[in-house]
This record gives structure tokens, sequence and C-alpha cells, in this order.
């Protein structure tokens, strides 16, 4: 991994991430555009679409924060846990997913425990679709680290957004921390020439 291809990964993912949440803006905050467009002001539109935009980058940085993060953690933890870090990232894959969902039921006082179910769900649906993915593309083993870092990573990543009052928002940067997450993990052995031979 040369500065060269680093410095595209990053460019690339950075591009990715505004683009992803300023698409799913239209969807997730439409309002925002509406009071834009009726009457229709250029310079507003124009504002909230830079807005959608610089977070969208927001948070393919943290995503790539988070990535590079999880590299070095994952060498750490190979030489120092050995044959113990493979256990140890399924049970923190397991706690993460009932965390998504006990624990944010019983620090909510109003809601329904199906819609945190189905978050949970939903991300460990997707992530298992990453993992296997990868998978596929390297080697079995890669399974297990590609599922920890899809579920816990981009969980971690998401405790910000977590704490909003405006759902729209945690939407948004979901969306954003995960296609960027997901991204990152598929292009990384192209880069570094690990791909599964045919």
């Amino acid at each position: 991994m040369n500065t060269r291809k680093w410095v595209r990964m990053f460019m690339t993912t950075l591009v990715l991430g505004g683009l992803v949440v300023l698409f799913a803006s239209f969807f997730f905050r439409p309002d925002a555009y509406k009071e834009a467009m009726d009457p229709f002001r250029l310079g507003e539109f124009f504002g909230v679409l830079l807005f959608f935009l610089g977070y969208g980058l927001i948070f393919s940085v943290i995503s790539q924060m988070g990535f590079f993060a999880y590299l070095m953690i994952n060498q750490f933890a190979l030489g120092m846990f050995r044959g113990f870090w493979r256990p140890l990232q399924a049970f923190l894959i397991v706690f993460t997913l009932f965390d998504l969902v006990y624990f944010r039921y019983l620090a909510d006082n109003d809601g329904s425990i199906l819609g945190y179910l189905a978050v949970a769900v939903g991300l460990f649906l997707l992530s298992y679709v990453v993992a296997k993915r990868k998978a596929y593309e390297t080697n079995d083993y890669a399974f297990l680290p590609a599922l920890f870092f899809m579920v816990v990573i981009t969980t971690v990543e998401w405790l910000p957004g977590l704490y909003l009052d405006d759902s729209a928002y945690t939407w948004l940067m979901i969306i954003g921390l995960f296609v960027c997450n997901a991204y990152q993990l598929l292009l990384l052995h192209r880069l570094t020439g690990t791909v599964r031979e045919a």
C-alpha cells in the first residue's frame, strides 16, 4: 500500500460519502429543500446542497478514521490475544447487536422494541452480505473480521448519531458510514493485491 494508493482510497471514499449523504438527504430531509424551492432561491438551495455534502464529507472522514484504527487494533490484537481474538470478535458482534436493541430500548421510555430490533437486524444482514463478499474475494478467514468491522466499528462510529433527537440525521449518518465502511473494506484487498485467485 503506497502513498498514491492511500490517497486514491482517501479521495474516492471522501467523494462517495459526500454524494451518498447528499442523495439520501433528498429522502430524509425533503423539508430542507422545500424551504429553498418555495419560492425558488438559488443561493439558499445551493447552501442546502453544500450543507448535506459537507455532512457526508464529515461522515466519510469519521469512517476512514475508524477503518484505519481498526486495521491497527486488529494487528495489535492478533499479536496479543492470538487464538482468542476470533472468539472475542464474535462475542463483541453479539454484544453490540444486543446493545443496539436492549440498552437503547431501556433508555427510551416511549418507543417500541421492534424499531430497535429492526435496526440491529438490518445492520447485521447488510454487514453479513458485505463480509461474505469480502470472504469470497479474498479468503474465508476474512469473514469474521469483516463482519466485526461492519457491525462493531460502524456502530462505534455511529454512536454520536444515536443520541440525536432528529432521526433524519441519525439515518443520514448510518447510511454514509455504512457505505464508506463497506467501500473501504472491499477496496483494500484490490489495492494491496490480495484478491483470491480464480
